[in-house]
This record gives C-alpha cells, sequence and structure tokens, in this order.
C-alpha cells in the first residue's frame, strides 16, 4: 500500500505555524459592532488593555489601536507581508508616502525589504450594523540577495484575483481562489519583483478554498522538494486522502503528491500555502527578519537612525475617511480605484 501523502497533522495554533519559506501566518475573525462615525467601534472600551487590547472579548479586539482597530505605524525589514481580506477593510498608510483602503476579498502584497514603516487600522464604517472582519496575514521570508531590496507594495484587487469554480461528479462547487502560483490552467497576477514568489522554480502557492457540503476536490502535485500545509479553518469535518480530520487542523502534505479532499456535512474551508524552501538560516527579533544576529543588530541600528525614511503622517493610525471608496495612492502620485 502506497504511503499517505498526509504527513502531520496538528491543531491550529495562534499564529499558525508555517514552513519555509513562509514565517507565519495570522488568521484574524473579529465580529466588530456598529461604528461610533469617528471609525471606532460604538462600544465601552472599558476593561481594555487599550494600546495592547488581544482579548477577543466581546468577539473582538482593539489590537494596538487606540480608538480605531488596527495596528499604528510599525516597522519591518527582511520579509513579506500578503494581507488577503475577506471581509471588512484595512487602511494602509506607510513611510514611502503611500495609503490605500482595501477589503472585501481585495489582497495587498508588501516587499518590506530594507525597511518600511506602516500602518494598518480596521475602520468601521457600517454605523447602522456590525462591522465583521475576516482577514489572512502571512509573512513569507525574502532570500539573502532581497532581504534590502527596495520597499515595494502591490495591489491584487478583488477583481483581479482569479477564482476557480469546480464541480465534481455529483455537481457539488468548490471554489479556488488563487492569489499566488497557479492552480491547473488559472494562474494568479504577478507577485512584486523581488519576491521570493516570483523565482519560478520556488513553485510558491497561496490559494483559499471552500467546498460545499460533501463536495470534492483533487489538489494537484507539486514539484519535488516543495513544501506544502493546508490550514482546515472552517467547517466541522473533511477527508484528506481518505483520512477523515475533525477541524480546526494544519496538515501537512507531501507536495509532489496529488491529494484529494472532501468536505463534509458544512461547507469547509482551506488555506494553503507551499513553496520551494529557501534554505538559508532565519534570525529573527519582532518585525525584523535576517539572516544572522549581526543584520539584526544592524536592521534596529538602522531604525533608530532612519526610521525607514521617517513617518510623513500627522498621526500614527491614520484612517481615510467614512467612504467605503477602495483606493491605492502609490509613492509616484499614482492613484488606483478598482472597478473605475
Amino acid at each position: 500500500m502506497p504511503a499517505s501523502p498526509v504527513l502531520t497533522v496538528k491543531p491550529l495554533s495562534f499564529p499558525w505555524a508555517t514552513e519555509d519559506p513562509f514565517l507565519f501566518c495570522v488568521y484574524h475573525r473579529d465580529d466588530f459592532p456598529r461604528g461610533n462615525g469617528a471609525l471606532g467601534p460604538a462600544a465601552s472600551l472599558a476593561g481594555r488593555q487599550i494600546g495592547h487590547d488581544m482579548s477577543g472579548q466581546d468577539g473582538w479586539s482593539m489590537y494596538h489601536g487606540q480608538t480605531v482597530p488596527g495596528f499604528p505605524a510599525h516597522p519591518h525589514r527582511g520579509f513579506e507581508t500578503v494581507t488577503i481580506v475577506r471581509h471588512g477593510f484595512v487602511d494602509h498608510s506607510d513611510s514611502l508616502g503611500a495609503t490605500a483602503r482595501f477589503g472585501e476579498g481585495d489582497v495587498q502584497w508588501v516587499t518590506a525589504g530594507r525597511g518600511l514603516v506602516h500602518a494598518e487600522m480596521f475602520p468601521l464604517l457600517q454605523r447602522d450594523a456590525p462591522n465583521p472582519m475576516e482577514l489572512f496575514q502571512i509573512w513569507l521570508n525574502l532570500p539573502r540577495r532581497a532581504k534590502l531590496a527596495p520597499p515595494h507594495f502591490t495591489m491584487l484587487w478583488n477583481e483581479q484575483v482569479p477564482r476557480r469554480r469546480l464541480l465534481d461528479a455529483h455537481g457539488r462547487e468548490a471554489e479556488v481562489t488563487v492569489v499566488a502560483g497557479r492552480f491547473a490552467d488559472t494562474r494568479a497576477p504577478a507577485p512584486p519583483p523581488d519576491s521570493w514568489a516570483a523565482q519560478e522554480d520556488a513553485d510558491v502557492a497561496i490559494w483559499t478554498l471552500r467546498l460545499a457540503p460533501q463536495a470534492t476536490l483533487t489538489l494537484p502535485a507539486a514539484a519535488a522538494g516543495t513544501r506544502r500545509t493546508l490550514y482546515f479553518f472552517r467547517g466541522d469535518a473533511a477527508t484528506v486522502a481518505d483520512r477523515p480530520l475533525d477541524g480546526p487542523a494544519a496538515i501537512t502534505l507531501q507536495a509532489d503528491a496529488a491529494v484529494a479532499l472532501q468536505g463534509g456535512k458544512e461547507t469547509t474551508e482551506y488555506l494553503l500555502l507551499q513553496g520551494r524552501p529557501i534554505g538559508e538560516p532565519v534570525a529573527h527579533y519582532g518585525p525584523f527578519v535576517m539572516n544572522t544576529q549581526q543584520e539584526l543588530v544592524q536592521a534596529v541600528q538602522d531604525y533608530r537612525d532612519t526610521a525607514f525614511g521617517g513617518w510623513p503622517f500627522d498621526a500614527d493610525d491614520p484612517v481615510h475617511g467614512p467612504a467605503p471608496r477602495r483606493f491605492a495612492r502609490y509613492p509616484d502620485g499614482r492613484e488606483e480605484t478598482p472597478g473605475a
């Protein structure tokens, strides 16, 4: 009997553990209340550790926000963030002078490279209804040659992100959203130029999968030497390569084998991360990811000396007004508005 392509099954932690070339993945799901007109929650903040609220009290957190939930200005160096916003909105501002509001299926891909400061705030735009938020933020490492690349950010708007809908033999639907890489003949938009994902033989893929109850889907085989992890984050139960599993779970798979999935009685959802390992030493200190401790010391010193170019905004938690308009304004002044 051939060996199962399911290598390990572990409970989901916080953050989700990943394998090289990924550093980790955070899944935020918040049932934010109605907004107060100033883009914060129309609810008491009493009892929360404001500035560091990870409590999940009443189903939501303020994170590092004081009046608006989110993450005020903070630095990064040496890696990339891929932020997939399934519900709700994020207001982005950075030390390059760029701003954006994105959400409802949009993806932002930021190469921190030699150094970037950015803010990620969660504006609560609806005053007459709750403001649910759901997003993934994935940290993807950079190889040594790109650790000090120029900072860069790319918007992959919902309208640009390809989705593949498939019906199984019983007419049950599966949907694959291709954020990075390729699923069969469906290819994602190009990643940033210095990304590990831009190297063709890196075999990087980021997909989300949604299976209707009892639906089946086969994951195509990846290249030998690739690492692949399937995060089963929603649904009661599933079958992976004939192995029944209860969710939630992190499932490492043999990447160069096709793997059959079947959903349970409920709709099931998954995030898939795969890539060929970079295979270099990782030195990690807070928001800096380099190859050596000496490089980390230099990163901290450079941030103290230069603030990675400075912060061009009046506040460390900028938000972009009450209108739910999605946009991106780049450092060169170019502006994108999806659908325009």
